[in-house]
């Protein structure tokens, strides 16, 4: 087994715990200014090592011995496959030559798997002369060969100073009673050489470490420390959390409001422009949660009240993004093509980590988030969570699974928009819908290093429904098969596009628009808009909004328009079908064939269904196109990277796509479709005819919609105009719902464009009942409300007012 860099980080001690350690994190109290001792050191390593193999468990659980078995099987594997011989020029046959960063960081992690397994009970290598014997020589060999002090970075930084030097220093925690004092001197030589604080990168000394990889540094020059037993190493490490040495100005327990960490509307964004929660977000939850474990009780404590920011984004930030345990593709960025890292196990880094953070946390967060993992492990028997996690990981889930007294908490809902990384999530309690949207602020995609060939249309709107059953979609060989020209929500130019990432280094593209984000009303209703300018080479431009309700999202499409001479679609839908899948499809409740290659061209189609899935509407009719097809691809066409690049092993799926055709370089097309997840072929007849949401505006102007059960009028304005009554003096989204006797209003500016819009609205309106300080009104029978939007950075700003 060989996982992705960023998965062998988190299952090597960044995101796990152990019930030893958890204990001692929770009971821990700082001992600032206390003189470190040679049993603090000591200590501190044994829970180091407790930290990678799970401490003391009952072999005879079968959780604990399936994870044993794992373990293993990994490590037996690795075993027999490594080179012991004398004249060895690597220490696996397919990481030669060892000299490449990419292989002798991937071999670091190999060792650090066969020890964790040598220092594991209950393994065939636990505790073997034979084995300790083979990893300090191979330990020895890496130095000499390929990883010393004098040698000169090359290819990916990342493995010089964080994958080679983390693994490294596992290694010689879990090996330290058996290593000879030379060759620890020469390790801690390496790190001090390529990782010597957590606050620069080494290759660039100007650059201050950010977001995750400054949390990776640290908990790194931690280790260093208690190895050498240097007391400021680890002082240092744990001063680089708060970032002492620049008084704050990168400490990971602030918000920030522009590049990378945690925003206070619980965006979190990695490389100053790409939506990262899920992949680099993880990272550094798990190993802030690492350090705070570690080093809880100690000399070197941390003891920054500002932790809190840590603590809110478990909910703020992953409770939004996490469904039943998965973490959502649309935030984890180019891991998206790493095979060996799918929305499962991210979510398993994340749950792993949330629950290590929760054993020092204070007691009333802890309780919340303990029930929302046991509710996420209990409804995912989809990739259960054991079979993900690593021993430690096991010890601290298992005993909130067996703890009566923690309930099970259901599923999040609610309407979040991020407008700090161009996001937009919508749950409701059987099903979500999350909207991958960019601008020129945030990326339309990351690729490089080989990683994420085919993500050119990823952030052009792209629609994840989540259905509650459906937990397999997105990560059962979705992306080396789904039609990368064809992702759900996109607006498309069907242009063929060459390979993202080829070279070295990662990249970023961000489009010339705006507008991206939207407005939420109540924390239950949302609208979001995104204007669409094609990428360089297409013409391309077109208005896209999203009506989010309580059992409907709402996608209208207007002013698209191109002059290339090629068609542009609008995909509604494509969804696997997994391998075998023959799920029913429903045209205007006309069954379709289920043969592959087969497809209707309705010219105006009303409704659709689809088994599993749910309904779609089309109000006023549409020409739909439909396709049953089976795609075959390969992992390693979309990502070569040296230690993520995947398998040429062909895989086969099955998709049911549907789209709109707007023909060769329309000019003002539009589209209008509805999706109702999880609704049934029946309800979506019905649905079709009593439309209970109208569609009042779909032009260049304005997009609008009324929803008359829940009493939402919901509009995205591009410009200064009046649609369902309510007008606006520029850009907006709007979102007004009248209830008895409140009227509830949401503004909010998602192009960032204007200072103040003023909102009128169609019925008479007394008083303020409550509102943000930016909102002001001027009551009567027109009332106007007039909304300081500047500066908010696309936030939404509310009131509620006395009719």
């Amino acid at each position: 087994m060989q996982l992705s860099r960023r998965t062998l980080l988190a299952a090597g001690g960044a995101s796990v715990s152990g019930a030893l350690t958890a204990g001692a994190a929770r009971a821990a109290e700082p001992a600032a200014g206390a003189r470190a001792a040679a049993d603090d050191f000591d200590g501190l390593l044994a829970r180091a090592e407790t930290l990678l193999t799970g401490g003391e468990f009952d072999p005879s659980d079968p959780d604990f011995a399936a994870g044993v078995t794992t373990l293993d099987e990994v490590a037996e594997d690795l075993w027999t496959t490594l080179d012991r011989s004398a004249g060895r020029t690597a220490l696996w046959a397919d990481l030669a030559p060892v000299t490449d960063p990419g292989n002798f960081g991937q071999s670091y992690t190999r060792l650090r798997s066969l020890a964790t397994a040598w220092a594991t009970p209950g393994t065939s290598l636990s505790g073997s002369t034979e084995t300790a014997d083979a990893l300090l020589s191979a330990l020895r060999f890496t130095y000499d060969t390929a990883y010393r002090p004098d040698a000169r970075e090359s290819g990916n930084w990342w493995f010089w100073e964080i994958g080679a030097p983390r693994a490294l220093m596992d290694c010689c925690a879990l090996l330290r009673e058996r290593l000879p004092a030379a060759d620890l001197a020469d390790y801690l030589a390496v790190v001090d050489r390529f990782c010597p604080d957590a606050d620069r990168r080494t290759n660039s000394p100007t650059l201050s470490e950010t977001g995750a990889n400054r949390t990776d540094k640290a908990v790194i020059v931690a280790l260093r420390g208690l190895l050498g037993r240097d007391p400021d190493k680890v002082a240092s490490a744990r001063d680089a959390l708060s970032d002492v040495r620049d008084a704050g100005r990168n400490s990971l327990f602030r918000y920030t409001s522009s590049g990378d960490g945690f925003y206070e509307d619980g965006s979190f964004v990695q490389h100053d422009v790409v939506a990262y929660t899920g992949s680099y977000g993880t990272v550094l939850l798990g190993g802030a949660a690492y350090l705070l474990s570690l080093l809880a009780g100690s000399p070197w404590a941390v003891d920054d009240p500002d932790v809190s920011v840590m603590y809110e984004a478990v909910e703020r930030s992953f409770a939004p993004v996490v469904f039943d345990g998965l973490m959502m593709d649309a935030v984890r960025g180019r891991a998206v093509s790493r095979e060996r890292a799918g929305d499962h196990r991210d979510g398993a880094a994340a749950v792993a980590a949330i629950l290590l953070l929760a054993s020092g946390a204070p007691a009333d967060r802890a309780e919340r988030w303990r029930a929302l993992v046991k509710g996420w492990l209990t409804r995912n028997r989809t990739t259960p969570f054991a079979s993900l996690a690593t021993l430690p990981q096991l010890a601290l889930a298992k005993a909130v699974m067996n703890d009566a007294g923690v309930p099970a908490g259901a599923r999040t809902t609610g309407s979040f928009v991020f407008a700090d990384m161009d996001r937009v999530v919508h749950r409701r309690p059987g099903w979500a819908c999350t909207l991958s949207l960019s601008s020129e602020r945030i990326s339309a995609y990351e690729a490089g290093n080989g990683e994420n060939l085919h993500g050119w249309y990823t952030g052009d709107g792209m629609t994840y429904l989540y259905e509650g059953d459906g937990l397999g979609q997105f990560n059962d060989g979705f992306w080396p098969t789904v039609d990368p020209y064809r992702l759900p929500g996109t607006t498309v130019d069907t242009r063929p596009r060459s390979d993202l990432g080829t070279g070295a280094g990662t990249s970023t593209y961000r489009p010339a628009n705006a507008v991206a984000g939207g407005a939420v009303l109540d924390g239950r209703y949302g609208a979001a808009a995104m204007e669409l300018v094609g990428a360089p080479g297409s013409t391309l431009r077109a208005r896209k909004s999203w009506f989010l309700l309580d059992n409907a999202v709402v996608a209208l499409g207007a002013g698209i328009s191109a002059s290339d001479g090629r068609a542009i679609e609008t995909v509604i839908e494509n969804r696997s079908l997994g391998a075998a899948g023959r799920n029913r499809l429903l045209v205007d409740g006309v069954p379709q064939s289920a043969d592959l290659g087969r497809g209707v061209r309705a010219s105006r189609a009303g409704w659709a269904h689809l088994d599993g899935v749910g309904g779609y509407v089309f109000p006023g009719g549409t020409a739909l196109r439909t396709l049953r097809e089976e795609r075959t691809g390969t992992w390693r066409a979309i990502n070569t990277g040296a230690d993520t690049g995947g398998s040429a092993e062909p895989v086969t799926r099955r998709y049911v796509t549907l789209w709109t055709d707007h023909g060769v370089s329309p000019t003002g097309a539009g589209y209008a479709y509805v999706l109702l997840p999880s609704a049934s072929a029946a309800a979506t007849a019905v649905w079709s005819h009593s439309r209970p949401v109208r569609i009042v505006a779909n032009d260049a102007t304005a997009q609008a919609v009324e929803d008359r059960r829940s009493g939402v009028t919901a509009v995205h304005f591009w410009g200064a105009g009046s649609a369902a009554g309510i007008t606006a003096s520029g850009p907006a989204s709007v979102l007004v719902r009248r209830q008895g006797g409140r009227v509830s209003v949401a503004v909010a500016d998602p192009g960032r464009t204007g200072s103040v819009v003023s909102v009128g609205l169609p019925f008479r309106v007394r008083s303020v009942h409550r509102a943000d300080d930016t909102v002001t009104l001027a009551p009567g029978r027109r009332p106007v409300l007039t909304v300081a939007v500047g500066g908010s950075r696309g936030h939404t700003h509310h009131a509620e007012l006395v009719p």
